[in-house]
């Protein structure tokens, strides 16, 4: 049997647990199998079952046990201690890792003292963003015995507030004494104590051995609500428990003192207990616990705190509320948020009408739409927006667009709002769902109760969100990060392409939304289309019969004060001959064909740049050139052939940041200069078999969820209120069939 069973529950963790898994895998010491306890053992459940899946295909030593979301925590942890079979068992949360050469030292201290019960061992917190805090359990080590120990013989101990993944345990003790993780978010403040208190033998390491991520959105057990109450149950079995075992009483007096000082905190901080009458009920039976557990002879600890273990016994609700000052905090915080919204509110564009709006309910069936800062009906946005009018026509929709005449361009029926109207402002204040590619201004309050989907519109190469804070250029460009996690933290959805956007995301966003693997609504045209509806399109945009027509889409660079563009098109349209002509797709920050009126009059090039529709554009295309625009993502769906053109690759990797190394994962043919590009379409070499390989790896990775449906799947689960399982299945990749390309006449090679 292996040395260790390292527990990993999987649950919500997609952006980090690959690196939680490569923590484990690339230990020095490696005898230890990993057990992954996934929602599903099926792998189209979501894109955590998917990596453990892999993970286990690549690693014989990773094994994968299911354990329902609904059971949280504890439930994939006992899940995970059902299936292990190593001499200890160590828990490691999805998004934490190991710190290296972790396990060689634990196994050298566990030999060392000859195979205790109990290991602590140290942790660092490591904020999302800033770093991390350093040894977290130092109090542990200060007066421990050099080798085992039991319980009684080190004050430290027992202690609530070490967590379980600080602790190897011997799976025989554990299965001896019938040790399980209870129910609850405080699971580990009773699994704790109950573990120590029946350890025969305890030793320490003092070295820190996992690194545990603290989320930018915080501890779910801090969070606001009445999960806090079961602390109160934790308390009173471990109180029962460890009179039971008869314990020493230094022993049971530690336990009081210590859960009865989580008890005060629980009470004095009105954040955890959102409601005054929570707050009451709660000191209320803290105090009846308090009397019922209190030991024979406990003497309360001196000063303020333990005038507060007297006002707990004694039941005395409002004059701890005088000693901690909470009537006077909250007071004084009411205040201090009425003044600061004052301060926003002067600067409201029509501030006094938005905030009548605001005072008259919710409108549970109106829905606001907007892409791209209002410049038209396109995008996720305008996909969900077709689908809800079918899917769900009891919900009212508005578009938001900038001006009049983006208003002029919506699809008939199409009601379309003026952003800054007073329209505009009644709409954001009373719409019970939003949905936006992009981001609403700060001044749009996010009401109680409503929804808010962020479809995002690209799929990541580039560095996005906080990620982008180690490249100086593009981080001014996307403004304060506290201004963006204040919109992140309007989410309730997140869109996403593919388990890579996926992975991403919960990186570059860090929040509490949950995301919808789906596919990305836009892309759905892209398996909806038929042969004719191809041919009309190229036909609406001037494509010549039986000409190819590649796609030309360059991206922004965020290094250059002009938009010059970084390919020579008409001699790129000269090169490619009289069979091809080039649609130029430019980046909405370019000025699509400015200065090419010779070529764009000798047909060689037509601007599609105005074109409201990206899709309708892939569509009408035969091939597409790009060098690292999020199109690419896109038009993989379609399999036609791709070509990259990365001139300046080095330059925009170093000043921008990426995820990944395109040039050695590309869709397609590379081409790093003019002379290059031209010779990739002579030759062939942009539709042949090499080119039809890297695309088919490209689709494996990057086209996992798009096949049609995704519009469907994001009005069911927010306008339709179903559950995530009833959701249409993803089409499996071989089966979807996209939207033919235009016939065409094979060409001579040169």
């Amino acid at each position: 049997m292996p040395r260790f069973s390292i527990i990993v529950p999987t649950h919500d963790v997609a952006g980090r647990l690959t690196g939680c898994l490569a923590s484990v895998l690339g230990q020095s010491f490696a005898d230890f199998e990993v057990i992954a306890v996934v929602d599903s053992l099926d792998e189209g459940a979501g894109p955590c079952p998917v990596i453990a899946a892999e993970h286990a295909a690549r690693d014989p030593r990773v094994r994968r046990t299911q354990s329902p979301p609904d059971a949280g925590l504890p439930g994939a942890r006992n899940a995970g201690m059902g299936a292990a079979t190593g001499d200890y068992l160590l828990f490691l949360d999805g998004d934490d890792t190991l710190t290296p050469g972790a396990l060689a030292a634990l196994d050298a201290r566990l030999s060392a003292c000859d195979d205790p019960d109990l290991l602590f061992f140290d942790h660092e917190r490591v904020h999302w963003f800033d770093g991390g805090e350093g040894p977290a359990l130092e109090r542990l080590w200060a007066g421990a015995p050099r080798g085992t120990f039991a319980v009684a013989e080190h004050a430290a101990l027992p202690d609530p507030l070490v967590p379980a993944f600080s602790a190897a345990h011997r799976r025989a003790f554990v299965a001896e004494h019938g040790l399980v993780f209870e129910p609850g978010m405080f699971t580990d403040t009773e699994w704790g104590p109950r573990a120590v208190l029946r350890a025969g033998r305890i030793a320490v390491l003092d070295r820190v051995c996992v690194r545990h991520l603290l989320r930018r959105q915080g501890a779910r057990h801090r969070a606001p609500g009445l999960h806090h109450m079961d602390l109160l149950d934790r308390f009173g079995r471990v109180m029962a428990d460890a009179v039971a075992l008869d314990v020493p009483a230094p022993v049971l007096a530690r336990v009081f003192r210590r859960f009865t000082h989580e008890l005060l905190k629980a009470a004095s901080t009105p954040g955890r207990l959102p409601s005054a009458r929570l707050r009451r009920r709660f000191f209320r039976q803290a105090a009846r616990l308090y009397r019922l557990h209190r030991p024979a002879g406990f003497r309360p600890p001196a000063g303020s705190v333990g005038v507060q273990h007297r006002l707990l016994g004694a039941g005395a609700y409002d004059a701890f509320c005088l000693l901690r000052g909470l009537k006077s905090r909250v007071a004084g915080a009411v205040s201090l948020l009425r003044v600061v919204w004052g301060k926003v509110a002067r600067r409201l564009p029509g501030r006094n009408a938005y905030a009548a709006f605001l005072r008259r309910p919710v409108d549970e069936n109106l829905a606001v739409f907007s892409a791209y800062w209002g410049r038209g009906y396109s995008c996720n946005p305008a996909a969900i927006h077709a689908r809800a009018r079918e899917l769900a026509p009891h919900i009212r929709t508005v578009f938001l667009v900038s001006d009049a005449r983006a208003a002029a361009g919506l699809p008939e029926g199409v009601e379309g709002v003026v952003i800054g109207s007073r329209r505009y402002w009644e709409v954001m204040a009373r719409a019970k769902y939003t949905f936006n590619n992009v981001n609403f201004e700060m001044a749009v309050k996010k009401r109680p109760g409503t929804v808010h989907v962020q479809t995002q519109h690209g799929t990541p190469l580039k560095r996005m969100g906080v990620d982008q804070a180690d490249f100086p250029a593009t981080a001014a460009a996307a403004g304060p990060l506290g201004k963006l996690l204040r919109r992140v933290d309007r989410w309730d959805f997140n869109v996403s392409s593919n388990r890579h956007s996926t992975e991403v995301w919960e990186r570059a966003y860090p929040g509490a939304y949950e995301s919808l693997d789906v596919g990305y609504p836009r892309n759905d045209a892209f398996y909806r289309a038929s042969a004719d509806d191809v041919r009309a399109l190229r036909q609406r945009l001037g494509v010549p019969e039986g000409r190819i027509a590649v796609l030309y889409a360059p991206t922004h660079r965020d290094y250059r004060t002009d938009f010059a563009a970084q390919l020579d098109l008409p001699a790129f349209c000269d090169a490619l001959g009289d069979a091809f002509v080039v649609l130029l797709r430019a980046h909405h920050l370019y000025e699509g064909s400015a200065g090419l009126d010779e070529v764009v009059r000798s047909g060689k090039l037509i601007d599609v740049t105005a074109h409201r529709s990206p899709e309708e554009v892939c569509l009408a295309s035969d091939a597409l050139v790009t060098d690292y625009s999020s199109i690419m993502f896109d038009y993989a769906n379609l399999d036609r052939p791709i070509v990259v053109y990365a001139d300046d690759w080095d330059v925009y990797r170093e000043t921008r940041g990426v995820y990944f190394d395109l040039l050695a994962e590309p869709p397609g043919v590379v081409a790093r200069t003019p002379d290059e590009l031209a010779a990739a379409f002579r030759s062939g070499a942009w539709e042949g078999p090499r080119a039809g390989a890297l695309r088919a790896a490209f689709r494996e990775r990057f086209c996992d969820l798009d096949d049609g449906l995704a519009a469907e799947r994001v009005v069911r689960r927010v306008l339709l209120g179903e559950p995530v399982e009833r959701l249409p299945p993803v089409v499996p990749l071989r089966d979807r069939v996209p939207a033919p390309a235009a016939p065409r006449v094979p060409q001579h090679r040169a």
